[in-house]
């Protein structure tokens, strides 16, 4: 996808008293000497990691350029932490003001600390800023954004990138900026200390982006993650709406000056060159006209080598590439580029020749782990797969070691299948890759035995089978594995937790003129035309008559791995259906969007789950010890900071629209009691 879906979980789950074994579910201890001091300095065998970039704010969208996710601030502890109350709470407004847009909103966003300031984005891209120990609004930006654009998803976004000149002193115009893209693809630039617009940035403080072509709709091009920042070059990627066709707008990532707003280098994954080196794995006989291959997650940048990783997805349209044979590179690929010039320095794929929508949906996560008693620099890249790529920062090979492994070759006519994909060797899969009508779930022999002939009805033979006209099922489904809110990682464990979802996607293949037939008849569900293609699509979870999903929970999981072994050190359900339905609170997780963090204090911290809480796990043993009730769905990234001595845990309770959560629009922030 180029978009995080509307993947969702329209799903019911109706009130159910029957506990069914939650497989994978085991806990194996950390081993190793790891400690912590009590400034939250990292050791790792008593060696000493940086930490300038993991201190106690939240400067980024990931706690660092990185996207670590980690925070050295260590006041709040697995022993005091079930006493974590509600410290305050700011309410945007929206649920209230824009209940229209609402209806199609997801609030994914994660503030930063800029001072003493929290700032954050609405998904309706309002820029607000608050104080970060009382929770009370210091200025409120509006861009007016258009609410009737129907946008390829939803209204979202992320999050907003602070800037700090080096040359003028503080208290000028703009010295402290923010910049953000928004849903209606503009890039703006504000003052940090006002929130107004830095007018000599583009036009007023905006630049507005061309996406290259004439839209279908108002909303298929959107900006939905935060830009990244190296020096004075601000990049920004795109959001582009799937599977409307085969020419469609392309995925190029595109720089400007920070300060002028004007456009220095732009990278189309998609070779458009025939001197272009990655022109060689596009097989057709003319160049490309497939768009796409876009950045729609998050970036990570390098600062002292002066690169950007790029996390990009598949080429239009999703489910059909026999235009595009070969394995289509750079799509579907972590892409290092110079932050410079917009070269490309290395890159690595994930998914060869990609027609399951296996984007890659997250940051690259830039860490330091320790390996043979040395630090190494990695890339660490989460899949929609389930499966984690531990690539070295200077290169792009494999940390840990990757093989081809041939895959099902059944494709439709004129499809053309990569035989091979690239699987990790070390670390399995986080979420399955398998199943037969003998794993069909259900709480009736009813329900269980609809699963089951549902199963037995479609083509799947593994991971990988691709689509066809009789229907496949696509397994994990096309939301993951991992989605936008990717991992985090604590340096002193040398441990990546990662949250997954776990469900079955039903994609099915339609001639192209019967497409307008199957709309008709299925207005109520996911047809697409992938106009210029031989093929529609059809797609759909794979539920039961009562809405529970037909294969066997946990539907959501929490892992920790071992970055250095590729060990899966443990592994829990995440989340319950208390908020989804009637019944009682059952621990068989949920899908779950949003993402984790990790504090010092050795807690892991995370929302993302349907039902309406903020949790904390044990980072040692991914024991849950405390929850937080929130007035809406968490599916936001939290984060946490230190202010006068005290340590606060927030996230941004709003719900979202397409999974059906509950919509709110609270900033909410935990804190031990005062002493």
């Amino acid at each position: 996808m180029k978009t995080k879906k509307r993947v969702i979980v329209g799903v019911i789950f109706a009130g159910i008293v029957f506990l069914p074994f939650l497989g994978g579910s085991a806990i194996w201890m950390l081993g190793g000497a790891h400690q912590l001091d009590i400034e939250g300095l990292a050791t790792v065998n008593n060696r000493p990691v940086e930490t300038i970039r993991l201190g106690k704010g939240w400067s980024y969208y990931g706690g660092d350029p990185g996207g670590n996710k980690y925070s050295a601030a260590n006041q709040i502890t697995p022993q005091n932490v079930n006493t974590l109350k509600p410290a305050w709470l700011y309410k945007t407004g929206d649920l209230a003001n824009r209940p229209d847009g609402m209806q199609r909103s997801a609030t994914e966003g994660t503030p930063i600390l800029v001072g003493d300031q929290l700032i954050f984005c609405t998904p309706f891209n309002e820029v607000i800023a608050i104080d970060a120990e009382k929770g009370s609004q210091t200025w409120r930006f509006d861009p007016e954004i258009n609410l009737q654009q129907r946008p390829a998803n939803s209204f979202v976004c992320r999050g907003v990138t602070p800037w700090q000149s080096s040359g003028s002193p503080l208290g000028e115009d703009c010295v402290q900026r923010i910049l953000m893209g928004t849903n209606d693809a503009r890039l703006i630039a504000l003052d940090a200390l006002t929130g107004k617009r830095c007018s000599g940035f583009g036009n007023q403080g905006e630049v507005v982006i061309d996406p290259g072509m004439e839209l279908l709709w108002p909303g298929e091009f959107q900006i939905t993650s935060p830009p990244v920042i190296v020096g004075n070059t601000v990049i920004v990627g795109s959001a582009i709406g799937d599977n409307a066709r085969v020419v469609a707008p392309s995925g190029s990532v595109r720089a400007f000056d920070v300060i002028s707003g004007r456009p220095l280098w732009d990278f189309d994954p998609i070779p458009r060159r025939k001197d272009n080196p990655a022109i060689e794995t596009w097989k057709s006989p003319a160049l490309p006209k497939e768009g796409h291959a876009n950045v729609w997650a998050p970036m990570s940048v390098d600062i002292a080598r002066g690169l950007v990783f790029l996390p990009t997805s598949s080429p239009s349209p999703d489910f059909f590439g026999g235009l595009r044979p070969g394995d289509n590179r750079h799509a579907n690929s972590v892409v290092a580029l110079d932050v410079h010039t917009g070269k490309v320095v290395w890159s690595f794929q994930t998914v060869h020749h990609d027609v399951w929508d296996y984007d890659l949906p997250a940051q690259p996560g830039l860490y330091t782990i320790w390996q043979d008693d040395k630090p190494r620099d990695v890339v660490a890249q989460v899949t929609k797969t389930g499966m984690l790529f531990v690539l070295d920062r200077d290169t792009g090979e494999p940390v840990l070691a990757v093989e081809e492994r041939a895959v099902p070759q059944s494709g439709v006519t004129g499809e053309v299948l990569s035989p091979t994909q690239p699987f990790p060797v070390k670390t399995p899969p986080i979420v399955p890759h398998e199943l037969t009508s003998d794993d069909a779930f259900g709480i009736t022999w009813f329900d269980k035995n609809q699963c089951r002939k549902k199963i037995a009805a479609a083509n799947h033979d593994g991971i990988y089978t691709p689509p066809s006209e009789r229907g496949t099922l696509v397994y994990p489904f096309t939301g993951g594995g991992a989605n936008w809110g990717g991992a985090a990682f604590d340096p002193s464990r040398n441990l990546l937790v990662i949250n997954m979802s776990n469900l079955i996607h039903h994609v099915q293949l339609i001639p192209e003129d019967e497409v307008a037939e199957m709309e008709a008849v299925f207005h109520d569900q996911e047809v697409s035309p992938q106009t210029g293609a031989p093929f529609g699509m059809k797609r759909e979870l794979l539920i039961s008559a009562l809405e529970l999903p037909c294969n066997k929970p946990p539907w959501g999981v929490l892992a920790g791995i071992d970055l250095v072994s590729g060990d899966i050190v443990w592994r829990k359900a995440l989340g319950t259906v208390e908020d989804l339905g009637p019944g009682p609170a059952l621990q068989w997780g949920t899908p779950n969007f949003g993402g984790p963090i990790i504090t010092a204090g050795g807690l892991v911290f995370i929302g993302a789950a349907m039902d309406n809480y903020l949790r904390a796990f044990d980072v040692n043993s991914g024991e849950e010890l405390w929850q937080g009730r929130i007035p809406a769905g968490g599916q936001a990234t939290p984060m946490t900071y230190r202010i006068k001595g005290r340590q606060y845990v927030v996230i941004y309770s709003g719900g979202n629209a397409g999974a059906g959560t509950k919509l709110g629009d609270s900033l909410v922030a935990f804190a031990l009691p005062e002493k």
